[in-house]
């Protein structure tokens, strides 16, 4: 199984939207993928609520399959369609993939 995590730090507006109403118009986007893209196993998206000096905005957790399969979703137009959303709020970026083994 391969797990993909991402934590982006939003922008304080973009889209004429706060910070607040960004996060959760992203979380819904990317919930919306749930069922659609071959081999995701599973997507969960929070919003932080510490607001502390370290935290990010968002955090997205998601399980696929295999490697193949997070290549898959990488590519999906349904994916693909969320990514400007997305770039276009955000200032900061990480992203962890990584095999699980259990």
């Amino acid at each position: 199984m391969i797990k993909h995590i991402v934590i982006w730090r939003l922008k304080e507006s973009a889209y004429g939207n706060d910070k607040a109403t960004n996060a959760r118009l992203i979380k819904e986007r990317l919930e919306a993928l749930r069922g659609k893209i071959p081999g995701l196993l599973k997507i969960e998206v929070g919003i932080d609520f510490s607001a502390g000096d370290a935290s990010g905005d968002i955090v997205l957790y998601s399980e696929f399959t295999s490697r193949e399969a997070l290549g898959t979703y990488q590519a999906h137009p349904e994916h693909k369609a969320v990514v400007p959303f997305i770039k276009g709020a955000w200032c900061e970026r990480r992203v962890v993939d990584y095999a699980a083994y259990s």
